[in-house]
């Protein structure tokens, strides 16, 4: 974030339309009472008319309203790189999926470990308003845009945006905004679309490296589940609410003309679309500075500033991955996990050929024998650290996404059994989403750096801190992503 968001500083960057600031500031007018982008291409007001908030929930809270221009609700979010934001951070992610939507704030505090007023302290300092307010303009925002690009029903776009009444719905809307859904959506150009899907865009700080991410994850893509290629990405989805298992599809591209994506999504998988929507933001790095990211690895990304780090849809789908890829190539791994997929994944319906399958979730795993999976082809020992990782998902003693306490993931994957350091961080480079994740021991990484010890490669990697994740992309990028 800008020092103390510095008026001055916000309104040059502001003035020059800087994509690189885009989601670290908004800027409220008063002349018109919107609240915009840096990068809104409207009538720049005057630098007295402009105040500066750190989150759109800010400035709708000081009584404006988002702009339909620029579209406030495409920003892309902020890096969480500072560790002191980490709770924060924690809680805004819970927050961007769903999680007060099913339960209040006793319960989202609970599952942080602190109590009500420390979160809604720590929570104000880092976005300026509390955690219920920032909910409900994330519930709105997402709500404008399924009105302005999707043809869905009012109704359906209440409830997919996390409200539970139509009414509280409509005259939310209307006292925040100054306007009906109905009429925001003739003030737009929402777009008809089949009954399959719907479709909402994914903001991102430029440069993106749209290619390398999908060669990345293309020849890492599981058979039935995930398929990269043609432009897009699509896979297969499960996510549970209040009991419920919701499972259908998704599909992701670059949105044409935008630094944005855009995300499809199959009707089966709206009742929990922020969810799915926290995924794929984490699955493409959209909240990414690049620039930040760059500038602290002392050159190694120069002419790829781009370069993301790739997370997951499904953390456990990965840590499995992760298991079965231990010693051998990406394509091993691959062969293997498809092998997983086809056994013991349930079969899904969607439109595209190459998907069919749903990844097992960790309850159906831990109900497997070693036998079972070793008769994939899978060593023994193999087969035995990842029962104990389903295990562990299933009973609640290891969480593995973005928003879970970093320590305590690490120290719980690393008591599993057949679980080192060089997979550990692994998963927390993917899985968890830790930018300074450094699996030193890894073979691609040796051969990219010319060197064979891996302590060497620990005090080397220091000058990478805290991008070293982003720095192991940059190292497997030159060898052509040949590690796992």
């Amino acid at each position: 974030m800008m020092s103390m968001l510095d008026a001055d500083s916000c309104y040059r960057a502001y003035a020059a339309r800087d994509a690189r600031f885009d989601g670290r500031f908004f800027t409220g007018v008063t002349s018109t009472g919107v609240y915009c982008r840096p990068v809104c291409t409207a009538r720049l007001p005057k630098p007295e008319n402009c105040r500066f908030f750190p989150s759109a929930a800010a400035a709708e809270a000081a009584g404006f309203r988002p702009c339909l221009v620029c579209r406030p609700e495409c920003a892309p979010g902020e890096s969480p790189a500072e560790a002191g934001q980490r709770l924060a951070d924690a809680a805004a992610g819970l927050i961007a999926a769903g999680g007060l939507d099913e339960a209040g704030l006793g319960a989202l505090c609970g599952r942080l470990g602190v109590s009500a007023r420390h979160l809604r302290r720590v929570f104000r300092e880092r976005f300026g308003v509390t955690p219920v307010a920032y909910a409900q303009t994330r519930r709105l925002l997402l709500a404008k845009a399924l009105l302005a690009d999707s043809g869905l029903s009012a109704t359906d776009v209440a409830f997919a945006s996390g409200f539970s009444s139509l009414r509280r719905f409509n005259a939310l809307f209307q006292s925040r905004y100054g306007l009906s859904p109905s009429q925001l959506r003739r003030a737009g150009e929402a777009r008809a679309i089949s009954g399959e899907a719907a479709t909402v865009e994914l903001g991102y700080r430029p440069p993106y490296d749209w290619n390398g991410l999908m060669g990345f994850l293309g020849v890492r893509a599981v058979a039935g589940v995930e398929e990269a290629g043609e432009g897009a990405y699509r896979r297969t989805l499960r996510l549970w609410r209040n009991g419920t298992p919701h499972a259908g599809w998704l599909a992701v591209c670059p949105a044409a003309g935008k630094n944005a994506l855009r995300v499809a999504v199959s009707t089966e998988l709206l009742p929990v679309l922020p969810a799915v929507l926290a995924r794929v933001s984490h699955l493409f790095d959209v909240r990414c500075d690049p620039w930040a990211v760059s500038g602290g690895l002392s050159g190694l990304a120069d002419g790829h500033e781009g370069v993301r780090l790739p997370g997951t849809a499904d953390g456990f789908e990965t840590a499995v991955r992760a298991i079965l890829g231990q010693q051998v190539t990406v394509v091993g791994a691959r062969t293997l996990a498809g092998r997983f997929a086809a056994a013991f994944g349930d079969p899904v319906a969607t439109p595209f050929a190459g998907l069919s399958r749903l990844f097992p979730d960790p309850g159906r795993v831990a109900a497997l024998s070693v036998e079972a999976i070793a008769a994939l082809g899978v060593i023994a020992g193999r087969a035995r650290a990842i029962l104990a990782l389903a295990g562990a998902v299933r009973d609640g003693d290891l969480e593995l996404s973005p928003t879970a306490d970093l320590e305590k993931s690490l120290d719980t994957l690393r008591a599993l059994p057949g679980v080192g350091e060089w997979t550990a961080q692994y998963i927390a480079m993917r899985a968890l989403g830790w930018p300074d994740a450094f699996p030193h021991t890894d073979g691609g990484l040796k051969k990219a750096l010319g060197e064979t010890d891996p302590k060497r490669i620990a005090r080397l990697a220091e000058a990478w801190r805290p991008w070293r994740a982003y720095a192991v992309m940059h190292l497997w990028r030159t060898l052509q992503g040949a590690s796992t």
